[in-house]
């Protein structure tokens, strides 16, 4: 499950392989958790869990956190987590907006990336995730792409507008095929965000996509969805799932906490800590739910549904 991250200065690190570990998921019926980074503790908490889980683990990186912590120290800070971690850790650009910031993260080390033209037409988003696949797959870099619109749960959808964002199983068969992207993140019905309610998760176009594209599927918006639509994604195809705004409502709250109790308290590590231990909790039952570590049985545990 090993490969080579291929730096910008020669340096050659390994790294987990964001394919391999996706593929294995996919034979063996769980998903890996992608979990978001912000700074170091963040890093921390969710690489030393998945080793004590012994679990493969996706560090995600927006552009916002990019710029938040700086391209070179969470490149830098991702490495050395991986270069101490026994378990795959794969450092993947979320939401990846162009070919150039693509690239960028490329030559600063990241090892496989996310390139969203859902916002496109068609026909563009084939163009741009193409582009993207053959320069990333000539140094050996893997990709995501994604076909409909995932929102975030401030959007007030309609029915027909719900509709009209989720994924076309015909065009994600010509998506895949035209592209060559590694995983593919098809709009279901979920969002980022906290949800108002219970989600609805188009379960038929899933399994539709599953069908016609033979990739791994990336569920986005983990965070609030119930854990039998979880399981249900996981046997329908879904190797990859993001989650992120239950790990910043976690770290928010262990640290609100700390510092609503005492009002004096002044030294970081005395907030941070307990946030970074509240981040491995939250991380460690998603990784559980998930089925991808193998220290609390064998992995992967929710049979396909092929009907």
């Amino acid at each position: 499950m090993m490969g080579q991250d291929h730096r910008g200065d020669g340096t050659i690190v390994s790294v987990g392989s964001f394919k391999d570990v996706l593929q294995d998921g996919l034979r063996n019926n769980y998903a890996v958790g992608q979990f978001n980074i912000n700074n170091l503790e963040w890093t921390q908490a969710i690489v030393e869990v998945a080793g004590e889980e012994d679990s493969p683990v996706i560090l995600g990186a927006s552009e916002g956190a990019i710029k938040y912590m700086g391209m070179d120290y969470m490149a830098a800070i991702a490495r050395v987590a991986a270069e101490k971690s026994k378990v795959p850790v794969i450092l993947h650009l979320d939401h990846g907006s162009s070919f150039d910031v693509v690239m960028k993260c490329i030559r600063h080390g990241w090892t496989s990336v996310m390139i969203d033209g859902s916002h496109h037409p068609l026909e563009e988003n084939i163009a741009l995730t193409r582009r993207v696949v053959e320069a990333a797959h000539s140094v050996g870099v893997h990709v995501e792409g994604e076909l409909g619109r995932i929102g975030g749960v401030e959007d007030d959808l309609s029915v027909d507008a719900r509709e009209a964002s989720l994924v076309r199983p015909e065009e994600a068969e010509l998506f895949v095929r035209e592209t060559g992207v590694d995983a593919l993140a098809p709009a279901i019905g979920s969002a980022h965000g906290h949800y108002e309610g219970k989600p609805e998760l188009a379960f038929d176009r899933l399994r539709q996509v599953r069908d016609r594209t033979g990739v791994p599927l990336v569920l986005h918006g983990g965070t609030g969805i119930p854990d039998e639509d979880i399981l249900q994604a996981i046997r329908l195809g879904v190797s990859k799932i993001n989650v992120n705004t239950e790990n910043q409502s976690a770290f928010t709250d262990a640290v609100r906490a700390i510092l609503l109790h005492d009002a004096k308290v002044y030294d970081p590590r005395k907030y941070l800590g307990p946030g970074r231990e509240a981040i491995k909790n939250a991380v460690r039952a998603k990784i559980r739910l998930f089925g991808s570590g193998a220290n609390n049985g064998q992995r992967g545990f929710a049979p396909r549904t092929t009907v």
